[in-house]
């Protein structure tokens, strides 16, 4: 779908109730406003209308093939929408509110709009701790679909000033309420339904892998290649410079990004904590991208816990 041929003005309110009342009242006009959460800002808009989320769909120029996260307030609506299995309610139980979102069978009489789940039988639902989405899930009274706020594939923004880089002109007001903390998108899971059915990791992040397995009992089964959740495509979060992972110096004409030990113009930690680096990941290829630099260049990071998450960005962020 294409992105909106007139440019509109596009307002960056601070955080405060004038504000949200102010969203609640575009997003109920079947606007798409930008919103931090506690991973990422994402594109919210009203999931039960499908005008409303076309306009996601407009303004991020994203494939109608991969689906949205649909955000509520509490279990209790999610259990609105969608069919939870045991696990899925223990894994809600443990990290809800926060950064997990767990694809679930649709209800026969759910009211999500069809282009959320793009077409299909399940959706994706998480519940956000961050005080600016929850707001505006009050204030609205409805679930709300809500990507990244970016052009597709493009990088994430962990800040206001970077959805109005991506998406100024296209949309109609951005909450501001500073660096998003956890600054990767969320950690989403498939949970099993059955015994014969183990439970998947569709996209690794803040909530690791290992903090799942423990829960059920069991360990995680890859993704495999059918798209049923965001995040799943094999060229995302990139740069618009060539990206080129694991480089320990820098070419001349490369802005390099460290790691640890490894300098360069740029660093995700210093100190190799894998928890500054995942705060820091999208802010870095940002100013990577705004250099005077025609190529990027990154250090390796260690695949191992939260690395696990900021590798899977980033060898995304690199495929062309």
């Amino acid at each position: 779908m294409d992105a909106p041929n007139t440019p509109i003005e596009t307002r960056t309110l601070p955080y405060g109730s004038a504000t949200i009342a102010e969203a609640a009242r575009l997003i109920l006009a079947g606007e798409p406003v930008a919103v931090p959460t506690e991973t990422v800002y994402g594109l919210a808009a009203d999931a039960t209308d499908s005008a409303a989320v076309a306009r996601i769909y407009a303004a991020k120029g994203r494939p109608s093939f991969n689906p949205l996260i649909v955000h509520v307030s509490d279990l209790a609506a999610a259990e609105g929408l969608a069919i939870l299995s045991d696990d899925a309610r223990a894994l809600a139980a443990a990290f809800w509110p926060g950064p997990l979102t767990l694809v679930l069978p649709l209800r026969p009489d759910s009211p999500i709009a069809g282009l959320v789940t793009a077409g299909l039988t399940t959706v994706a639902i998480r519940v956000p701790a961050h005080r600016a989405m929850q707001a505006l899930l009050t204030a609205t009274g409805k679930p709300l679909a809500a990507p990244s706020a970016n052009a597709s594939g493009a990088i994430s923004p962990t800040r206001a000033a970077h959805v109005l880089a991506s998406l100024g002109g296209r949309i109609a007001l951005i909450i501001n309420d500073g660096a998003t903390p956890a600054g990767l998108e969320s950690t989403i899971i498939l949970p099993s339904r059955f015994v014969s059915d183990p439970p998947r990791l569709l996209r690794p992040g803040p909530i690791e892998a290992a903090a799942i397995e423990a829960l059920l009992g069991q360990p995680l089964a890859s993704a495999g290649d059918t798209i049923i959740a965001p995040g799943q495509l094999a060229s995302h979060y990139a740069p618009a410079k060539p990206l080129r992972l694991n480089a320990v110096s820098a070419a001349k004409d490369e802005w390099l990004i460290g790691f640890d030990a490894v300098g360069g113009d740029d660093s995700l930690s210093p100190a190799g904590d894998l928890i500054e680096a995942a705060t820091q990941l999208f802010a870095a290829l940002h100013r990577a991208d705004a250099s005077a630099k025609s190529r990027i260049a990154i250090a390796p990071v260690p695949n191992e816990g939260l690395g696990v998450a900021i590798n899977d960005r980033l060898t995304r962020a690199a495929t062309r």
